[in-house]
């Protein structure tokens, strides 16, 4: 940062204002099995364009200028994830074995690892591990975005399809209104101390996702505008759309 100049009787001070800035941390739940897939192995550990599906999230997330370190959260006997080439991201990521049963158990299991290396003020952004094809550009507007904001935020669509309610038979019960839906995306950015607090005080099944767990206590985080290939692998055919995402943005 530049020194602040200050004047005094015609003598210039050069003082040097030292603020401690907020740092980014990305932390990657990826201690699931990924039983909708109903393939032998965890689905983050599926191929994706010759690599393993969670090659690629990481991948996005360690390119980013602005995060210090990418955590990934694996279950406790994570037999795969020592058997593949995380080299290219030496130095940017590091393994936590202290996955939990649930996303929320691995995300708060996670933030209590490494309470000694994040402070309370710092950024967390929660990124889906089975989210491979996570533009630059938007998780730079999140970061942009929700640097300065009180309560973060997340990365979110509005909703285009008409939405129907369905009874308790399979048929359309009513029509929804999608105004003022959302769909929620992620990387999910809040403040470290905020959001272990906000993890600690719920069960850790209710929480389908960070920013419910932030709501609870009372605050409304931000929407920032996603993006449609930020696409989250869920089903086998997901894969096939993955592979062309990765390729369109490799020529981009």
């Amino acid at each position: 940062m530049a020194p602040v100049r200050i004047t005094t009787a015609g003598t210039i001070v050069r003082v040097t204002l030292l603020f401690l800035m907020p740092k980014f941390f990305a932390l990657v739940p990826a201690a699931g099995s990924g039983a909708r897939m109903a393939a032998a192995r965890p689905k983050q550990y599926l191929t994706l364009a010759g690599k393993p599906l969670l090659y690629h999230t990481l991948k996005q997330l360690c390119a980013g200028a602005d995060i210090e370190r990418v955590f990934v959260v694996l279950a406790a006997g994570d037999d795969f994830y020592a058997q593949q080439d995380w080299q290219p991201f030496a130095g940017k990521l590091e393994p936590l074995y202290c996955g939990g049963a649930t996303r929320a158990a691995s995300v708060f299991n996670g933030l209590l690892a490494v309470r000694d290396l994040v402070a309370a003020d710092d950024w967390v952004l929660v990124h889906d591990a089975v989210r491979p094809c996570l533009p630059a550009a938007a998780l730079e507007r999140l970061i942009t975005t929700l640097r300065d904001d009180a309560a973060g935020g997340l990365l979110a669509l509005p909703v285009v399809d008409t939405i129907k309610r369905a009874d308790g038979e399979g048929r359309v019960a009513q029509t929804e209104s999608r105004d003022a839906l959302w769909q929620a995306q992620t990387p999910q950015m809040f403040r470290y101390r905020v959001l272990l607090e906000a993890l600690r005080a719920i069960d850790p099944v209710a929480a389908t996702d960070e920013a419910s767990a932030i709501e609870r206590m009372g605050m409304r985080p931000r929407l920032v505008m996603g993006d449609t290939r930020n696409l989250k692998v869920t089903y086998p055919h997901d894969l096939e759309l993955a592979a062309l995402i990765l390729k369109s943005m490799e020529n981009v």
